[in-house]
C-alpha cells in the first residue's frame, strides 16, 4: 500500500515535470518567433576596386590589381570572394559583421597596416553603417602583436552589370 502512494506520487512528479518542460518549450519556440532577427550585414553585389598595394586576405597573399568582390550566395552571409580583374587569382574569406564608427560616405576597404604588410580587414557600402569584417588568419594575428602602423582606405565602387 505504501508503496503503492509512492510510485502514484512519483508518476504525478513526472507528469508534471513533462508538463513544464513542455510550456518552457513552447514559450521559448513562441519567443523566438516574435524576436526580431538581427540585421546582417551584407555587400550588395560585387564591388570593384584597384588596389595599388600587395596585400594579404585570409591565409592568401594577392598582388596588387583591380579586382572584384562579393558575398557568395550561400554563405549565409560569412564567406567572401575576391576575385582579380582578369581572373586568373582569387581568394575565399570568412567574414563577420562589423559597424563602422562613422557611416562611411563611400564604398571602401579597409587595410591594415604592419610594415609593409596590408591586410584586408573591413568592407563597408556607401551610406550603411553595417559590413564586413574579416576574420584575422593566423599570420595577422602573429603580426599584429608588433604596433599597427596605420589603416589604409581603399575607395571602391559597384561593378556594373554586364548587358545592362
Amino acid at each position: 500500500m505504501f508503496t503503492e502512494s509512492i510510485d502514484k506520487v512519483t508518476a504525478s512528479h513526472k507528469t508534471t515535470r513533462r508538463h513544464h518542460v513542455l510550456s518552457l518549450l513552447i514559450a521559448l519556440v513562441f519567443a523566438l518567433t516574435i524576436y526580431p532577427a538581427e540585421a546582417k550585414a551584407q555587400i550588395i553585389g560585387d564591388l570593384e576596386v584597384n588596389i595599388p598595394f600587395h596585400f594579404h586576405v585570409g591565409n592568401a597573399k594577392l598582388p596588387a590589381g583591380k579586382y572584384h568582390i562579393h558575398m557568395l550566395d550561400d554563405s549565409n552571409q560569412a564567406v567572401m570572394e575576391i576575385i582579380s580583374a582578369d581572373g586568373s587569382t582569387s581568394a575565399l574569406f570568412q567574414v563577420q559583421e562589423a559597424q563602422a564608427q562613422n557611416t562611411p560616405g563611400q564604398n571602401e576597404l579597409l587595410f591594415n597596416k604592419y610594415g609593409n604588410r596590408y591586410f584586408l580587414t573591413r568592407v563597408f557600402d556607401a551610406g550603411d553603417p553595417n559590413g564586413s569584417q574579416v576574420v584575422k588568419s593566423d599570420y595577422e594575428k602573429r603580426i599584429s602583436q608588433q604596433t599597427m602602423d596605420s589603416q589604409e582606405r581603399v575607395p571602391a565602387q559597384h561593378r556594373r552589370q554586364q548587358g545592362k
